[in-house]
């Protein structure tokens, strides 16, 4: 998978890494930041864009960082989150990077290329391309949910497009973090890649640089505070965020396989996914057998959980504690809440940082689980009547990142996608919308500004720039400065005849009130 699984509570926690998160003394000095950025942008005017080679070259370096040193990578995640599957990390963080590296490796010459435009100027002698060029410095804002991969793919992109890079790691996966500082400059002169380290008060330096473009993966409330600082020095920024995602199962759709694969999409990384499901809409009929199957399901999957190395824990206390907190306060507000742990043990566990499984019934819109996204192994389970009663729903509140349909590909799936709003739409599937590198990534809303992925990230970190020329005799553009001849006037004077003629017949009979 690759993981465009952002790390999003709506809140992201803030604090410091605890006892069991790792070295806090290697943070980058704050005063280093500005000068480490000269550094690279002064490199990057003085050497100009970089040819094919020089960016795929780039692209090669930073993979083999991450193939060079996997036990290392593996073994400093396994301790940033207590317990994380080897094999869970080896496919979301490591392996699904390798098809958005090679893609964009392959096609970074063709993206460079310029585009032709203007047909008709080129008959009048003028000739336009559109040249792709480097923005200069690129800023990346890492996330502690998968704090490997979603730093390295969007610098992948960066590389492609020409650009330097400057990342800050997230300080709640701390080994993490200190590892790939550490490689990135056993990798890459720091003009070229800059990893730095730190907690809040590094990270609020890092928004406020005055980089060419800042990208940021994170919580939709930190990405306000991101905006903001970039915002001071006319930074644009590409802010992929989360939301609660809405799953609907149709009246027609087989509900045992349905429950099946919504359990496991839940249960990914612990549930600490941007795209994971959220809470789920069931035909109010077939809510009691949905219930059913994935109680069957998950108790299949887990049938230990405390010392199972397979379960993800919560990274750290506070994603623990903020996870319990929204379940005790659902229940006690009247929702009905199921743990689905195994028999015989006793969770959730504090010292492990494990909660079970757990299904929420009865939501209403006074309780906090119901907007603020989860971020952990909770399922909210929804009756519905009607399809305008699920729209109506999902469109009343911010847009997710992703919205899930399960049932066949028939009229009332194109209902929903054609009248809500979602960063991407998966159809019954966990994450599919992510998987072809051609496709777009990003969210909407609150969900998310700009995307990347494939050409799409090439784009992102590049400005399209207008390159234009004459070789003509004569001025074409002369009759824009005065003196003003009798000429010019009765070319105005047409040329706004044709186009208020031109509009009536179109308009005619259609606007309000005629």
């Amino acid at each position: 998978m690759d993981a465009r699984t952002t790390e999003q509570p709506t809140e992201q926690p803030t604090e410091q890494p605890t006892e069991h998160d790792g070295p806090r003394d290697e943070s980058t000095d704050p005063a280093e930041l500005s000068a480490i950025l000269s550094s690279q942008r002064a490199a990057f005017l003085k050497e100009g864009p970089p040819s094919a080679a020089v960016r795929r070259n780039r692209i090669d370096r930073l993979l083999a960082m991450v193939l060079d040193n996997i036990d290392e990578y593996v073994d400093a995640m396994g301790r940033d989150f207590g317990t994380r599957s080897r094999t869970g990390t080896l496919f979301a963080e490591i392996t699904g990077m390798l098809t958005a590296f090679e893609h964009t490796r392959s096609h970074t010459a063709k993206w460079m290329r310029a585009t032709k435009v203007g047909r008709v100027s080129r008959l009048f002698g003028v000739r336009v391309d559109v040249r792709p060029a480097p923005l200069g410095v690129v800023g990346i804002i890492g996330p502690w949910n998968f704090p490997l991969q979603l730093v390295v793919v969007p610098a992948a992109s960066a590389f492609a497009a020409g650009n330097r890079v400057m990342i800050k790691m997230s300080e709640i996966t701390a080994h993490t973090a200190e590892l790939t500082r550490t490689l990135a400059a056993k990798y890459f002169d720091p003009d070229e890649l800059a990893v730095v380290t730190g907690g809040a008060d590094i990270g609020a330096a890092f928004t406020r640089l005055p980089f060419d473009h800042l990208f940021f993966t994170g919580s939709t409330g930190v990405g306000r505070a991101v905006q903001r600082a970039a915002a001071e020095n006319l930074v644009p920024v590409t802010l992929e965020l989360g939301g609660k995602n809405p799953v609907v199962v149709a009246p027609d759709a087989d509900i045992a396989h349905a429950a099946g694969r919504i359990a496991r999409a839940r249960m990914v990384n612990g549930g600490q996914v941007c795209v994971c499901p959220d809470y789920v809409f069931v035909p109010e009929e077939r809510v009691d057998g949905f219930v059913d199957a994935l109680r069957e399901q998950l108790r299949g999957m887990f049938p230990t959980i405390v010392s199972n190395t397979d379960y993800t824990a919560s990274v750290n206390r506070a994603n623990y504690e903020r996870v319990l907190a929204l379940v005790d306060e659902a229940r006690e507000l009247g929702a009905q809440v199921e743990s689905i742990a195994p028999a015989g043990e006793v969770l959730p566990d504090a010292a492990a940082r494990k909660i079970a499984p757990t299904l929420v019934r009865g939501v209403t819109d006074d309780m906090r689980i119901a907007s603020e996204e989860i971020f952990g192994p909770v399922l909210i389970v929804r009756p519905y009547k009607t399809l305008d009663e699920v729209i109506d729903h999902v469109n009343e509140r911010p847009a997710p990142l992703v919205a899930y349909w399960f049932g066949p590909d028939r009229a009332d799936f194109h209902r929903f996608v054609g009248r809500t709003r979602s960063g991407g739409i998966a159809r019954n599937e966990f994450a599919i919308h992510m998987f072809a590198e051609e496709a777009p990534f990003g969210g909407v809303g609150h969900s998310g500004m700009g995307a990347y992925h494939g050409k799409t990230g090439f784009d992102t970190f590049s400005h399209m720039r207008t390159v234009a020329g004459t070789d003509l005799p004569f001025a074409i553009t002369g009759i824009a400065a005065p003196p003003f001849g009798r000429g010019t006037e009765r070319m105005i004077d047409f040329a706004l005849r044709s186009a208020r003629r031109r509009n009536r017949r179109r308009v005619r009979g259609r606007l309000p009130g005629a």
